[in-house]
């Protein structure tokens, strides 16, 4: 009779173990971002691919080339989730001309370039333009191809 209330206790007791509620185990398959992380990380993306408009001397017209670039960047401005990112074109020139004459020809510069991208269907609303004038040369070389790198326009992506 001990053996029997024994084993009984013992059949009830694996039963209750048996029947406990478990956890179900999940796969961690990806990263849950958030909006901000996510445009974050879009913005990065972009801002790596985006190519710089070149003007001529004492221009701010775009031409063909410079409308190829602005073509390629206004794809990336308009893909897929990317609508919510702003974008600042900043116009520069090189030494040459006064400070004044230089810092209208780099505000020129950026509405062309900002021209182009509204052109290729970048919503105005999303785009700044700034003028740096000759205060930020990528090249200080005194030679005409370190001219020609700092008439530029450039595009920074925010969110």
């Amino acid at each position: 009779m001990k053996k029997l209330v024994l084993t009984s206790v013992a059949v009830v007791a694996l039963m209750i173990a048996g029947c406990s509620k478990k956890e179900p185990e999940v796969a961690q398959t990806g990263v849950v971002m958030t909006d901000a992380e996510r445009l974050a990380a879009l913005a990065n993306q972009i801002q790596g691919q985006v190519q710089n408009v070149y003007f001529a001397f004492d221009k701010y017209n775009v031409d063909a080339q410079g409308k190829v670039a602005a073509n390629n960047n206004a794809a990336l401005f308009n893909q897929a989730g990317a609508q919510a990112l702003k974008i600042k074109v900043e116009g520069n020139c090189d030494e040459w001309g006064t400070d004044e004459y230089n810092y209208a020809l780099g505000l020129k510069r950026a509405k062309a370039a900002k021209d182009a991208l509204v052109f290729e269907g970048v919503n105005p609303s999303r785009i700044d333009v700034v003028s740096f004038g000759e205060s930020n040369p990528v090249c200080t070389e005194r030679s005409k191809s370190c001219d020609a790198q700092n008439r530029r326009s450039e595009f920074r992506v925010s969110y």
